[in-house]
Order: structure tokens, then C-alpha cells, then sequence
């Protein structure tokens, strides 16, 4: 039924012909910003790092740009619809997150590395072994993240499209692929840059329009809102089987609360996304970009001013959805773990299934999500790239004599590859909740990368084996859990990527509350059963760059 109700809403010719008008539109776009900064990138610098001459507002704008996923705009919003205030609870967790990066990392690291993570680390520690650990970590993160953009370009197209084939969502998820390899290819980091600014402003754009239509509908009172989507959560089926009643979608314990075992999942899960945003590398390189220390200062409060007012209007987004979209849309809603909800919540404002103005903002909200997912796919694909060929090739493989030219050659060559492992793997991962996916990353990261910044930055004791062990022993016991998670195996969630096997022993399906603390206490035990001299001779060095930015930029710039 809720196939029909979709195919009868964009059956007619116009609406096609529209729909896909808009997604050229930002196509042609977006490739038109690659070519300019194709003829504009002269060297490494400007291919990894645009140069350094992004403004703070410029960046702060990127930041937005990059960090607002797919995960947020579809995944979050679904996830509300689905779970009410537990779903609620990623946005708090996304934007709480920015303080860490603000407060910890954003102007240190800017001060103190050059084009990647491992730069940071790599200043006073041994180049070989830092290096390759950080680009693991780098890849790996990236991967997860890619998936969850690829995910949602799938459900978005096949929703358009009027079919739910998997066919359909696998093309598009090669088409995505191959958009975001042209785009770190050719464009670099200034044509990324200006892909993810261009992006954040018509996300933010949709997103209020479609926030004041909601609210529209409701008389501009967030309480009646709040109340028609408690109501129509408990006529649900699901609502009362389990004999809940409105109350309880707008009340925590929805989705987290119902077990010991879901209750600190739900604490795992904070973890991940307060402390993984410091640990990003695709946001942690977006600071090398800007000029000056205070522009990194400018950029993270731009973000955060930005996030903020985007992360309030999710709220909305999600419970708007759950109060306007019809027992049908429902239906569709649930079967794509909550990735509809949005797009289906702009068709419902704009009138409804078969009208003209449904048909219209359907297509304008889908098309800027496809916007959202071009732009963060082009910054993963080309933070991944550029830790291949800076990292490993210039600094592993070719001990610092590789030249700015052969890297970026290579950087473009690892695009193709990771490109092509990241279509591989988000195939089979179509079934998953994006925000879900997304939160997996942001585990990773937390557990693996920001124990090694933190401890670099801020102990004088730390050295190559602490730095290693707490890359690798984050990220082996952060992958390792998730493997065997009930998100890969096992019949109970109904989303596991391999529903009819079990091998399923750790119960959460966020393994942060363990992976984290292990990360850091992996980095402790490094640190203290080996000396390094020459990485504790350094740290005063490190200090005052990394606080005062005194002789970065000669340090840094070539």
C-alpha cells in the first residue's frame, strides 16, 4: 500500500521532469565549482588545504556544510519520528560534541599540523609508525561514514523514483560514487570547500522552509505539535501492543529505556557523539584551511551558531512528521528505518501525495539532501585520499622525498579505491539507519583518533608506542564489538546486516562506554612501559605552537 500511495504521487510526467530538473540542477553545480577550482589548484597546498585562505566565516560555513550529513537531515529527523524524545537525544549529542572541538582541539591542531591528523601526532613522534597507524584510522572512519551517506542517496532516488527496488538503490549508490571521486579528483580541497558552503546554504535554507510550513500547520504552537504526534503515535499498532500511550513518545525511555541493557546503550551512544567530533579527521582538516588561529576560533563558532539552529529545527522536522504524515507515509517511514521522514514530511506541507505543491517541495527537500550527500561524500573521500598519499606514500613509502606533485597524484588514485570499497560495502548496508551508521563513525573516532590528540597535546610523557597502541587498540576493540553486535548478526533487531546468522555477544549496538576508555587506557599503558626522549625533548616546542601559533605558519607552509 505504501508503494502505491508513492507511485501515485510522482506518477504523473511533470513531477518526474521536475524531480530530475532539480537534481541536475545541483549536479551541474556542483561539478561547474570542480572545474573552477580544477583550473585554480596549482600545488599540494592548495589540493589538501585550499591554500590556507578560507576565511573563519567561509569555514565555519564548510564546517556546516560538512558536519550536517545525511545522518542529520534524514537520519535524525526519522529517528524522532520513529522513537520521539529518544531520537531527539543524537541532535543533542551532535551539537553538545562542538564544545569538546572548540575547547580542546580546533585552534591547537590548526597551530600545530599541517595537511592531516598524523601531522599533529607526527611532529614530535616517530614519522613510520604514526603515520600508517593515523591513515588506518583515517580510512576506517571515513568508510563508516561514507556509508551512511550512500545509504541515504539509495532510499532518496528510489523514493523519487517511485520504486523501492534494490536495483535502483544500488545504481544510485554507484552514481554517488563516482560524483564524489570526480569531485576530490579534480576539485581538491577548494573545490570541496565551495561544494560543502553552497551546500550548508540551501540545507539551511529547506530546512527553515520547511520548519515554518510545520509550525504553519499548528499555529505556530509547539505544543499542539508535540501533542498530535504523541496522539498518533499511540494509535499505532506498535503503541499498543506494547500498552504505551502519547506520553511516552514525548517522554525519554522510548527507544533507551525499556532495559538495563538499553539504558547504557543509550549512555555508550552519548559518548560516542560528544567525544567523536574531536576526532574526525574529514572535520579536523577542515582547520588547516584558514589563515590564522583566531580564523580556526571564527570557524568553530560560525559551526556552532549554525549546527545549533539546525539541530533545534530537527525537532521539528521529526515530530512534525510524526503529527502531518499520513498512516501510509508511516508505514513508509518505518520501513526505511526512519530515512523517509523528512522528504515525506515536505510532501504532507506542501499538500499532500498527487498535489502540485506536495509533488514541489518533495523534490526541492530531496534534491537538497542529495546536495547534502554530494558535499560530505566529496569531504570524506578527500580526507581519506589525502592521508593515503600524504601519510603513507610521502611519508611512509617515500621518507619525505615524495614531491607535491607525485602526491597529489596519488592522493587522486586513492580516491578511485576507496571510492570503489565504499560502494562495495553500502550495498549490503542499504537496511540500517543512517544516523545509526553515522554514530558507528563517531564511536571510531573517539575511540581511536582523539585519545592520541589529547594525550599529544597535553602530556609530556607520550610518545610513539603510547600513540599506537591507543590507535590501534581503540579502533581494533571499537570494530570488533560492532562485529559482534547485534547491528551484524542476528534476527532480534530485524536490521542487522546478516539477519539469519547470530554470532551477536555484546549486547550494544554502540560500543563507545567500552571502546573509549579502552583507547585511552591502551595509550596510558603505551606510554609508561616505553621512553622516547626526543618526543618528550619536543613537547615544549609543540606546547607553545599548538597554544601561542608561534612559527606555524613558517613551519608548515611551503
Amino acid at each position: 500500500m505504501s508503494n502505491e500511495r508513492t507511485l501515485v504521487a510522482l506518477s504523473e510526467g511533470a513531477t518526474q521532469a521536475m524531480t530530475t530538473t532539480l537534481f541536475l540542477i545541483v549536479v551541474a553545480i556542483t561539478l561547474g565549482i570542480t572545474v573552477w577550482a580544477s583550473r585554480n589548484t596549482k600545488g599540494a597546498a592548495d589540493y589538501y588545504a585550499a591554500g590556507r585562505n578560507i576565511s573563519g566565516f567561509q569555514n565555519g560555513l564548510a564546517i556546516s556544510g560538512d558536519y550536517m550529513s545525511a545522518a542529520s537531515f534524514l537520519g535524525i529527523s526519522g529517528a524522532i519520528a520513529l522513537y520521539g524524545y529518544d531520537g531527539f537525544l543524537y541532535s543533542i549529542g551532535f551539537l553538545v560534541a562542538w564544545l569538546v572541538a572548540l575547547l580542546l582541539v580546533a585552534e591547537l591542531l590548526r597551530n600545530s599540523g599541517r595537511y592531516t591528523m598524523a601531522d599533529q601526532l607526527a611532529y614530535r613522534m616517530r614519522q613510520t609508525p604514526i603515520r600508517t597507524a593515523a591513515a588506518t584510522s583515517t580510512v576506517v572512519v571515513s568508510i563508516f561514514y561514507l556509508l551512511a551517506q550512500m545509504v541515504g542517496a539509495g532510499t532518496l532516488v528510489a523514493l523519487l523514483l517511485g520504486v523501492g527496488s534494490d536495483s535502483v538503490k544500488n545504481l544510485t549508490i554507484v552514481g554517488v560514487g563516482a560524483l564524489m571521486i570526480i569531485y576530490v579528483v579534480f576539485g581538491g580541497m577548494k573545490g570541496t570547500t565551495w561544494v560543502q558552503i553552497v551546500k550548508a546554504v540551501l540545507l539551511m535554507t529547506g530546512t527553515v522552509l520547511i520548519t515554518v510550513l510545520v509550525l504553519a500547520k499548528f499555529n505556530f504552537n509547539l505544543s499542539d505539535l508535540l501533542g498530535t504526534a504523541g496522539d498518533n503515535y499511540a494509535a499505532t499498532d506498535a503503541a499498543k501492543e506494547a500498552g504505551k500511550d502519547a506520553s511516552a513518545f514525548l517522554e525519554p525511555g522510548l527507544q533507551y529505556g525499556a532495559t538495563t541493557t538499553a539504558k547504557i546503550n543509550f549512555i555508550s551512544l552519548g559518548l560516542a557523539l560528544v567525544l567523536g567530533t574531536a576526532g574526525l579527521p574529514h572535520i579536523l582538516i577542515r582547520f588547516y584551511t584558514v589563515p590564522t588561529s583566531k580564523d580556526a576560533r571564527t570557524s568553530v563558532m560560525w559551526a556552532i551558531a549554525l549546527i545549533g539552529t539546525f539541530y533545534l529545527m530537527t525537532l521539528v522536522l521529526g515530530f512534525g512528521a510524526a503529527a502531518l504524515v499520513q498512516s501510509e507515509g508511516q508505514a513508509d517511514i518505518v520501513a526505511s528505518a526512519g530515512n523517509l521522514a523528512s522528504p515525506l514530511l515536505a510532501e504532507a506541507v506542501g499538500g499532500g501525495p498527487g498535489s502540485v505543491g506536495g509533488a514541489v517541495l518533495l523534490a526541492l527537500i530531496s534534491a537538497v539532501a542529495f546536495a547534502t550527500i554530494l558535499a560530505v561524500v566529496a569531504g570524506l573521500t578527500l580526507t581519506s585520499a589525502s592521508s593515503v598519499a600524504h601519510d603513507l606514500y610521502g611519508s611512509v613509502f617515500r621518507k619525505g622525498e615524495a614531491t607535491g606533485d607525485e602526491e597529489v597524484k596519488v592522493a587522486r588514485i586513492a580516491a578511485l579505491v576507496i571510492g570503489a570499497v565504499a560502494i562495495g560495502l553500502a550495498i549490503p548496508s542499504k537496511g540500517l539507519n543512517i544516523a545509526f551508521l553515522v554514530a558507528l563513525a563517531f564511536a571510531v573516532a573517539a575511540s581511536a583518533n582523539l585519545p592520541s590528540l589529547i594525550y599529544n597535546l597535553f602530556w609530556r610523557r607520550f610518545n610513539t608506542r603510547g600513540a599506537t597502541w591507543a590507535i590501534y587498540g581503540g579502533l581494533v576493540m571499537c570494530v570488533g564489538l560492532v562485529f559482534f553486535s547485534p547491528v551484524v548478526s542476528g534476527p532480534e533487531t530485524g536490521t542487522a546486516l546478516f539477519p539469519n546468522s547470530d554470532w551477536s555477544f555484546f549486547p550494544l549496538s554502540s560500543p563507545g562506554i567500552v571502546s573509549i576508555p579502552f583507547g585511552f587506557l591502551m595509550g596510558y599503558l603505551g606510554t609508561i612501559t616505553s621512553r622516547d626522549e626526543a618526543a618528550e625533548q619536543r613537547y615544549n616546542e609543540l606546547e607553545v605552537r599548538s597554544l601561542t601559533g608561534a612559527g606555524s605558519e613558517k613551519a608548515v607552509v611551503h
